[in-house]
């Protein structure tokens, strides 16, 4: 973080200064065990426990100041405030506001329903080229997350990349209003966290806020090939810069799209087209090739997105494309290749799920089987947070499981239960497909049947505790 006088933080957050006006020159953090000298600890009450327990490890640590919700008894710098979420934020915007008026700083801010953590490696790894770049620390995108990055930029940072993500309407507007991103990207408006929000209609709008609140010098890109995300065009003040699998309309070309797509178990590829800048008629200015390690079709649209930034911030594409060939995955647990030998291939794909995602997944596992002449064995856990979604969901996935074939489907846990159902129900089907409880029964079961030629896919929200055994799976 930028160097502040406490005063200046306590001014900044509409708190109180209790003790001296110290210096700040350390990080900013909610966790006591990751303070360091000269920093800044916010003692935030939580769902387990409350950061005020913490504050004698933290000053012991180095902390040059607290920020919390009550007066302390430790001999310490401190700022009192009504809520430490709420000071967390206006902190974040006020360094924001400065690093903006000292230097060339530009914020992208990404939401959706899925892909938004791919996308952000994706931008980092394209962006840090040209500059210091600041993201997410793994999927850092909530009240607390996304300013906790913020407040990571310091005054020779060029670029800073925010996951926007939303438990309930207004979330995106607030982090909106913090970072004021010069670029807004929205991925794609699914089912993922529909029991918090209460149905897609709700989702669409509240992945159109950041849009929405973009400033007339920003820009918008869109996915035009998601219909609800096609109608954030009107929602903005914003330019538009549409990405997605055709070239669109004359009137209104989608900038960058892709085709000749393709995924195997060694990557995936597709040619990237761009847009001619005036008198486009539909024939792209300029294609390049796209070779990427990541698994999967559904990452074309996430790269295509990282891209469609980079044409936007004026920054040359063939080397962004070359950049992306590099990567090696998207994310731990996210389409991750595992090779644990005895000819036995894993895909660890169990960090997050939603009914979108599972069902790109399933897509990638059954065409990449196929083509490879190999079995195809999906081990699938709950999709959380669906609310009164989640039975239907979830035996959608069960007959999709059937209709493209999947060879071996192992079902685990009773939030999943409907999958292994519905997989019964939709056809012979039931003969391979199997439920257990634990996904130590699930690791016992399948260490007894995997042989050589096998590809396994684990996909589950993080409650089912199936990424773990995925690396058990794929380990040497």
């Amino acid at each position: 973080m930028l160097p502040m006088r406490a005063s200046e933080i306590a001014a900044a957050v509409g708190g109180t200064l209790r003790g001296d006006d110290v210096t700040v020159t350390g990080s900013v953090e909610t966790d006591s065990r990751l303070v360091s000298a000269g920093g800044v600890f916010f003692a935030m009450p939580g769902e387990e426990t409350d950061g005020h327990r913490f504050i004698d490890a933290a000053v012991a640590a180095g902390a040059a100041l607290v920020v919390a919700e009550r007066a302390l008894e430790q001999d310490v710098p401190h700022v009192l405030v009504p809520a430490g979420v709420e000071a967390l934020g206006a902190l974040a915007a006020e360094v924001i506001r400065r690093v903006r008026e000292a230097g060339e700083l530009t914020v992208v801010g990404v939401t959706g329903s899925n892909g938004k953590t791919t996308t952000k490696n994706m931008l980092q790894a394209i962006l840090e080229q040209h500059g210091p770049t600041v993201t997410p620390v793994k999927s850092f995108n909530n009240e607390v997350g996304a300013p906790m990055t913020m407040l990571r930029i310091d005054a020779s940072t060029r670029y800073l990349v925010l996951e926007m993500g939303a438990s309930v309407e207004g979330d995106i507007e607030r982090l909106t209003a913090m970072s004021h991103p010069d670029v807004g990207v929205v991925l794609k408006v699914g089912l993922a966290h529909a029991g918090e929000f209460g149905g897609i209609e709700t989702t669409t709008r509240a992945k159109t806020e950041m849009v929405r609140d973009l400033d007339e010098a920003g820009v918008a890109v869109l996915n035009r090939d998601d219909e609800r995300v096609r109608g954030m065009a009107d929602a903005t003040r914003a330019q538009v810069r549409w990405f997605g699998t055709d070239a669109g309309p004359a009137t209104s070309p989608t900038r960058l799209w892709a085709d000749e797509v393709d995924s195997t178990l060694e990557g995936t590829v597709a040619t990237i087209h761009r847009a001619a800048d005036t008198g486009a008629d539909g024939a792209p200015a300029e294609s390049w090739p796209l070779q990427m390690r990541i698994l999967g079709e559904h990452h074309v649209m996430n790269a295509l997105a990282a891209l469609t930034v980079a044409d936007a911030l004026g920054l040359p594409l063939e080397p962004a494309v070359q950049v992306l060939a590099t990567m090696e995955r998207a994310e731990r647990g996210r389409m991750e290749l595992l090779e644990p030998g005895g000819g036995i291939t894993v895909i660890n794909d169990a960090y997050n799920a939603s009914p979108d995602s599972t069902a790109a997944a399933l897509r990638a596992l059954a065409h990449m089987t196929r083509q490879a002449g190999r079995r195809s064995i999906a081990v699938l856990g709950e999709m959380a947070e669906l609310g009164p979604h989640a039975v239907e969901e979830h035996d959608r996935l069960g007959r999709q499981a059937v209709r493209l074939r999947i060879d071996r489907l192992v079902v685990v846990g009773t939030g999943a239960k409907a999958i292994h159902d519905a997989a019964e129900l939709e056809s012979s089907f039931g003969q391979e497909t199997t439920f257990v409880e634990t996904a130590a029964e699930a690791e016992a079961l399948l260490r007894s049947e995997l042989v050589s030629g096998d590809v396994v896919l684990f996909k589950s929200s993080n409650v089912s505790g199936l990424q773990a055994l995925a690396e058990r799976i794929g380990g040497p």
